[in-house]
């Protein structure tokens, strides 16, 4: 009989049209969604994965996460509401709750405490997280999917390059996860993506945070020149996350002509300030193993002087 009575008072303390048939209320229970699998990763290396979890009770609630919150029995107190920037939501009868760092039952159980206390006797109350907007990683740069991806659940840095659409072609020999530290630092972990694709070390798949940030940058390309006697002069296109060496340069370049002077093969290299060096090296010497081999940079001019004797 009180519990009767406590809720016909509710019907002048609701807003009109608010009411609607209990039994409808059954329809509104949802049930959590099935996990996805993620697209496969686009390197080459087929890669079988369990599907991934999906964000569970345990995690806990913060800003402009969307709850789904029912009364049972009392659809006049269903809500859908999204949490925000302060942490909190707004109820009717309760007004303003605190709720960030709540895990859904733990919110359960703030809300049943608090509509029992003055409204209604041992109240069912349910919460699901529909939305985690609190819980995001953006990946940018040399992915199929650059975005935003929503955290339903732990991910690891594999998982999260797969939701994107894996790696592109162009993607450089390192990917950085940048995290935000205390104080609004950032640490930016670099990652190098060979050792990562050949499991070379598990640490190297990183645990991923809410708020990391994925930067996969894209390799740029760099330009060497070949000149002088060489079967085929002209220029290399290289990539600057593989580095071309004078042996390697003088051999796509067809390889020396039969006039070569190996003693006396010159680097022509222009510094930031403009000006020119010239870097005199003896192919003769590195084939030998007595000079190391020298990395070209972009922009560099290699010149293989003809020999009259």
């Amino acid at each position: 009989m009180k519990h009767m009575t406590r809720l016909f008072a509710l019907a002048f303390l609701l807003p009109a049209g608010a009411a609607s048939d209990p039994a409808d209320s059954s329809d509104k229970q949802s049930s959590d969604p099935p996990a996805a699998i993620p697209a496969p990763l686009q390197t080459g290396i087929a890669e079988a994965r369990p599907p991934l979890p999906v964000a569970g009770p345990e995690h806990p609630v913060g800003a402009e996460d969307l709850l789904e919150i029912s009364v049972f029995e009392i659809p006049e107190l269903n809500r859908t509401v999204r949490v925000s920037e302060k942490g909190t939501i707004s109820l009717p009868l309760l007004g303003e709750m605190e709720v960030k760092g709540l895990t859904a039952m733990q919110l359960e159980g703030r809300l049943r405490e608090a509509l029992s206390r003055k409204y209604l006797q041992d109240p069912q109350v349910s919460v699901f997280v529909r939305e985690f907007g609190s819980k995001k990683v953006s990946v940018i740069g040399a992915v199929g999917k650059p975005g935003v991806y929503q955290m339903l659940g732990p991910r690891t840095l594999l998982q999260v390059l797969s939701e994107a659409g894996g790696l592109e072609k162009e993607a450089g020999s390192q990917l950085f996860v940048i995290r935000a530290l205390a104080g609004g630092a950032t640490d930016a972990i670099p990652v190098r993506i060979s050792d990562l694709l050949m499991n070379r070390g598990p640490e190297l798949n990183l645990s991923i945070s809410p708020g990391d940030v994925i930067s996969v940058p894209i390799d740029r390309p760099v330009y060497v020149y070949v000149d002088g006697a060489v079967k085929t002069p002209g220029r290399l296109e290289e990539l600057a996350s593989r580095p071309i060496s004078l042996l390697q340069a003088i051999a796509k370049a067809g390889g020396l002509t039969e006039r070569a002077n190996l003693k006396a093969i010159q680097i022509l290299r222009r510094g930031s300030d403009g000006t020119q060096a010239d870097l005199r090296v003896s192919l003769k010497r590195i084939r030998q193993g007595k000079d190391r081999d020298p990395v070209l940079e972009d922009g560099d001019v290699v010149v293989v002087p003809e020999t009259f004797f």
